[in-house]
């Protein structure tokens, strides 16, 4: 089963379009937790045994396990994630790019040690960098195209003289993937929760791919603007929201109120798809 086949089937099993982000810090852990880095696996397996039946994918991002030298426990998450839930995709959220045999190893990382689904990539560095991904059959691949940060805007919002039409540089990005780029139905866009009107611009031109959309929650993205701007009927969407749903609690309830915080997420874009839809 390819990436977006068990995209679709978890969305439709779920009833969701939300995916949550594992983005472990320990010293938001709860007390029992707090500060003790080997506690991640724990922590996030707790969070993924009660919003497994609520998502449709997981997006561990690589970077809070390695800082504290966890990889390890990553490998057991995403076994874990298996076990408990073999129909939910699994995201890597890496954002490599390079190119080369780098690539090829970066690659071999995400989908071989890991196991993962899909991974995010930067495109920045072409389409050789993006390449080796494409070579594991069904396997996603994200590539960073209109981000929510402020300082998206030095690189993604300028505009393309030499390219027909003039696009701006993320119009240019989606334009690529949805095209040209897109060899065998693998790739999707991450596009920011911040700019509605902007993911609109690359749902116009990607119509078909699926958008990972972070910034929800914590971030301050709109659930009911990021469903309405991005939601199509051939083109799905993976709305993120991470802190807000791992931290809706410091105590020891802190699953039973990520599992409360992700069925309110899910319930909210659901009903503005109900609203999209008219």
């Amino acid at each position: 089963m390819t990436f977006l086949d068990m995209l679709r089937n978890a969305g439709s099993q779920n009833q969701s379009m939300l995916c949550v982000g594992l983005d472990p810090e320990p010293n938001r852990f709860p007390a029992a937790m707090q500060g003790d880095a080997s506690k991640i696996f724990d922590f996030c397996a707790a969070i993924v045994d009660a919003t497994a039946d609520l998502v449709n994918s997981f997006k561990p991002q690589i970077a809070y396990f390695a800082a504290h030298r966890a990889e390890d426990q990553l490998e057991r998450l995403m076994a874990h994630m298996r076990a408990v839930a073999p129909h939910v995709p699994v995201i890597l959220d890496a954002k490599r790019g390079d190119i080369g045999s780098t690539a090829e190893q970066y690659a071999k990382e995400a989908f071989e040690r890991y196991g993962a689904d899909a991974v995010t990539l930067s495109p920045f560095m072409g389409f050789d960098s993006v390449a080796p991904y494409l070579k594991y059959e069904g396997k996603g691949a994200f590539l960073l195209c209109r981000t929510s940060n402020p300082g998206g805007d030095d690189l993604q919002a300028r505009t393309l003289a030499d390219v027909p039409g003039n696009p701006k540089v993320f119009e240019h990005v989606a334009a690529l993937a949805q095209g040209p780029w897109n060899l065998n139905g693998q790739l999707g866009l991450v596009v920011g929760a911040t700019r509605p009107h902007e993911i609109e611009r690359v749902r116009e031109i990607a119509p078909t791919l699926p958008l990972l959309i972070p910034g929800v929650g914590a971030q301050g993205g709109d659930a009911v603007a990021t469903v309405k701007a991005g939601l199509r009927e051939h083109g799905s969407i993976i709305v993120n929201s991470s802190r807000a749903i791992l931290y809706a609690s410091s105590g020891a309830d802190f699953a039973q109120a990520a599992r409360a915080q992700a069925q309110a997420t899910r319930e909210t874009l659901q009903q503005a798809a109900r609203e999209a839809r008219g």
